[in-house]
């Protein structure tokens, strides 16, 4: 914009001066413009602005659950360094939120003091994180027999102070805190809670909010499965439920086709007719029945939470497909589990949920071995969609041939493609579902 300047004053500097502040008013009218509510969520809007209103549901901002660890224990905690690197190679995805939990260990404080480094380095650098404060029952992870309708008071209350001191640290990044990590589903006997000790702290956080000790718009959740949100058995439901739904500003809900391949598996195999067909052809339909299973539930989950709060959105805070099973999900299980099928889910949710307005924060980015390390091929260590020598698996195999990854490394190696990009040696290695009569 140039602007033609009429007046001449008798002295150089004055005019000299007069210019400068025309400028410096243009410039402090040209940002006010650019955060005015028509500009709420464009690509023009000021990057610190982004809040989760504005990130959840925007396919612009493509989310990821995160772990950094590449040892076989979390006591070797990945240094800033190793971090920063993760982070680039996620943003060279387009991914701009991701997900972590646990603040106990120095990986939370760390990842955030590396994305802060990052944007000081590169002010268009943009990670923002949904921070998980872990909440275990009474007795969790002792000798002593859990206490699922108490919790565990002072390990709990110290989580969630962590939480807030790194949110009012970092408020342009941490944009969402989430109580609980699958803490109210009842299959996770070693520490889940009744709903009303979630409700107890995402009450407390929306009252800092209150006081003005947190940031209005940090939203607050739960990430949990999805039956626990009320979307599958009725057994969940009940009246703290639906006070602790009224009470997050979204809900976060899970879901896993993979493992009901053995534990539902009514929508798993392929037909007689299917078996017939070029392997990559019955796997796609084997994986739109998948992607259809989650479908369901999401839109169950959704069905039963709009009959308590009809404006309520529900994004998927995990869902995922492991490259590896030498258990339920292998060769001698369901035969799910490899990284063909893993690209193809991935692609497959990643399409519906950006048609949909849906935030998927996939599970997960890189392998971890910790999960369970004394067992090297359970799927648990193997969900990433790179493993932990920064071998990019199926799932991103286009990226690699984009160049995205150029100049960034993992461990100190490039990233490459598993099977050296070999696609008929990746096939080798893929089975057909079991063949079986499938439920319409």
């Amino acid at each position: 914009m140039s602007i033609k300047v009429n007046i001449k004053p008798k002295f150089p500097f004055v005019y000299l001066l007069l210019v400068g502040l025309i400028g410096t008013g243009i410039s402090i009218f040209y940002v006010s413009c650019m955060n005015t509510p028509e500009n709420k969520g464009h690509k023009n809007t000021k990057i610190n602005t982004m809040t989760a209103e504005q990130i959840l549901g925007n396919s612009e901002y493509l989310a990821c659950s995160y772990g950094g660890y590449r040892k076989m224990s979390r006591d070797t905690q990945p240094t800033i360094q190793e971090l920063k690197n993760d982070m680039k190679i996620l943003s060279a995805m387009d991914i701009k939120v991701i997900r972590t939990y646990n603040t106990k260990l120095k990986q939370a404080t760390n990842l955030l003091q590396a994305i802060h480094e990052l944007k000081q380095e590169n002010p268009t650098f943009e990670m923002y994180v949904m921070l998980g404060a872990w909440i275990d029952c009474q007795n969790a992870w002792t000798d002593q027999t859990p206490n699922h309708d108490e919790e565990s008071l002072e390990a709990n209350a110290a989580e969630i102070e962590r939480a807030v001191n790194l949110a009012n640290k970092y408020p342009d990044i941490v944009k969402i805190i989430a109580v609980g990590n699958e803490a109210m589903v009842k299959w996770a006997t070693s520490y889940f809670v009744q709903p009303n000790i979630i409700l107890k702290w995402v009450n407390h956080l929306q009252h800092l909010k209150k006081e003005g000790k947190l940031d209005q718009d940090l939203w607050i959740t739960s990430s949990d499965n999805f039956a626990s949100w009320g979307g599958g058995d009725t057994l969940y439901h009940c009246e703290d439920l639906e006070k602790l739904i009224k009470a997050v500003d979204y809900v976060s809900m899970h879901t896993y086709p993979m493992h009901d391949t053995h534990h539902q598996p009514d929508f798993w195999g392929i037909t007689e007719d299917e078996q017939k067909l070029e392997k990559t052809a019955a796997i796609a339909m084997a994986m739109t029945r998948a992607q259809n299973y989650a479908e369901k539930q999401y839109a169950d989950t959704k069905r039963y939470i709009h009959t308590i709060d009809s404006t309520k959105e529900i994004h998927i805070g995990e869902t995922g497909w492991s490259s590896v099973s030498t258990g339920f999900f292998g060769r001698e299980g369901s035969r799910a589990c490899d990284e063909y099928k893993e690209g193809i889910y991935y692609k497959n949710m990643r399409r519906w949920t950006n048609e949909a307005g849906i935030s998927c924060f996939y599970f997960s980015a890189f392998n971890e071995n910790w999960k369970d390390p004394q067992n090297k091929g359970g799927s648990e260590n193997h969900f990433g969609l790179f493993k932990i020598n920064g071998e990019a698996k199926y799932a991103v195999w286009d990226m690699v041939d984009q160049n995205r990854f150029n100049g960034l490394t993992r461990n100190g190696n490039t990233i490459k493609k598993t099977y050296n990009g070999d696609l008929n040696a990746l096939l080798n290695d893929v089975d057909f579902p079991p063949q079986k009569q499938l439920n319409p």
